[in-house]
């Protein structure tokens, strides 16, 4: 079974190699047979692969693409009112499909000529020195699935319009990639599981769920943010600190609400010196103190 990481159906392998996600109660698609027997083709099939070989492609169903389009058609006006002007620049430039999912390997082939960075296939679940790891080597791990098409609006864990409409568009842009590949090299350096959590907590708190202010007022920059058509609407009412890498590095979360706490930082480029800086320099013993 995959461990740790972000909130997300555990998978599991059974005897004859193949994986199930098991979904849990609640789960919009736990009762609709058909959705789950794709949630496990779509599992194994990322598992099998191998780093090297082309992303798998996914056969999108109609309804899949309906949900892509749904959410696209939802987040066109909510972006330009509420992401900031950074993440605009990685949406443009990426100029994503507004009307079916995308493949993970056509979408890698559009961001490595503008950042280097190609997306790998996740099963479920990635471990986080992996997670972060990859991203010092120019490798985001992503699943591929779509959340149930009975409210396309909602979904209780990371699936591909996350992965891509959130994460996608930074990692189009070098400002925020720069960030990305620092996380990584962070992971790497630091060797207790309590700076690996420390890290991690801080990416939560910024390329997840970070927020930066503008002349018009506070705006969204992060990933689980700008994916969610509710959490979008709903971030400005939050409470909201200052950028604090202690603070961020040390609050709890709860994943399956919308955030409580959120850390605005007075400009983007405060995001790049201050959280770059942490990332790029921080290792066990800073942390500690940091804790």
């Amino acid at each position: 079974m995959f461990e740790e990481g972000q909130y997300f159906a555990p998978v599991v392998a059974k005897t004859d190699g193949s994986l199930t996600v098991e979904l849990g109660e609640g789960h919009p698609g736990l009762h609709d047979p058909e959705y789950r027997q794709r949630r496990d083709v779509i599992a194994t099939t990322a598992d099998r692969w191998t780093p090297g070989e082309p992303a798998p492609a996914v056969a999108y169903t109609d309804d899949e693409h309906e949900v892509w389009r749904v959410v696209c058609d939802d987040l066109r006006g909510k972006h330009r009112t509420y992401a900031c002007r950074e993440f605009l620049d990685g949406k443009e430039a990426l100029g994503l499909p507004a009307d079916r999912v995308p493949q993970l390997e056509e979408l890698s082939d559009w961001i490595e000529p503008l950042t280097g960075f190609r997306y790998r296939p996740a099963a479920g679940l990635v471990p986080l020195r992996e997670f972060y790891g990859a991203l010092a080597d120019h490798g985001f791990w992503a699943t591929q699935y779509v959340r149930h098409h009975s409210v396309p609006l909602y979904t209780p864990e990371p699936d591909v319009l996350h992965e891509v409409v959130g994460h996608g568009n930074t990692l189009a842009d070098r400002r925020f990639t720069e960030l990305y590949e620092a996380a990584g090299a962070a992971s790497r350096r630091v060797e207790s599981a309590e700076a690996l959590e420390f890290v991690s907590r801080v990416f939560w708190f910024t390329l997840e769920f970070g927020v930066v202010h503008e002349a018009d007022g506070l705006k969204a920059y992060g990933a689980g943010i700008l994916s969610s058509p509710g959490e979008i609407e709903e971030f400005r009412s939050m409470t909201i600190l200052p950028l604090d890498i202690a603070a961020m590095g040390t609050q709890d979360y709860d994943i399956t609400h919308y955030q409580e706490v959120l850390f605005a930082a007075r400009s983007f480029a405060e995001v790049q010196d201050v959280v770059g800086d942490f990332w790029s320099t921080c290792d066990d013993d800073s942390i500690a103190r940091l804790r």
